[in-house]
């Protein structure tokens, strides 16, 4: 079920919104002040590729301090709010509909990862 959800995720959206966060972290990574926010804008386009499957969990090899926390802050207010609400409101969008519930679920997972990313991975469940 998950390689069929990813599939249709694909078609109707996903790699498109993928390449739309790996451009953007290309074009953040120009600038010595937003490579952290680079990679992690690539970290989001990740698991918007490839969503079904997969979550995001705290990075137990580094455990998150005052630099992820500052960074976060940053991230929330100048990204992470924006993204999370885009993926909120296409999230309510596709639960119109009982078919469209299992990828509303997706994009509600992945507002959750967009608030705050600093000190988390994308792992495989499975």
């Amino acid at each position: 079920m998950n390689f069929l959800g990813n599939i249709i995720w694909l078609i109707f959206g996903g790699l498109a919104t993928a390449i739309g966060y790996f451009l953007g972290g290309v074009a953040m990574m120009a600038t010595i002040i937003g490579i952290p926010f680079g990679f992690q804008l690539i970290k989001v386009g990740s698991l918007c590729l490839w969503p079904f499957g997969r979550t995001f969990q705290v990075d137990k090899r580094e455990l998150p301090g005052c630099l992820y926390t500052l960074l976060n802050i940053f991230w929330f207010f100048i990204a992470g709010l924006w993204i999370a609400l885009l993926h909120v409101v296409f999230g309510f969008l596709l639960f119109i509909t009982i078919i469209g519930i299992p990828w509303g679920l997706q994009h509600f997972k992945m507002a959750g990862f967009a608030i705050h990313p600093f000190g988390r991975r994308v792992d495989i469940v499975g």
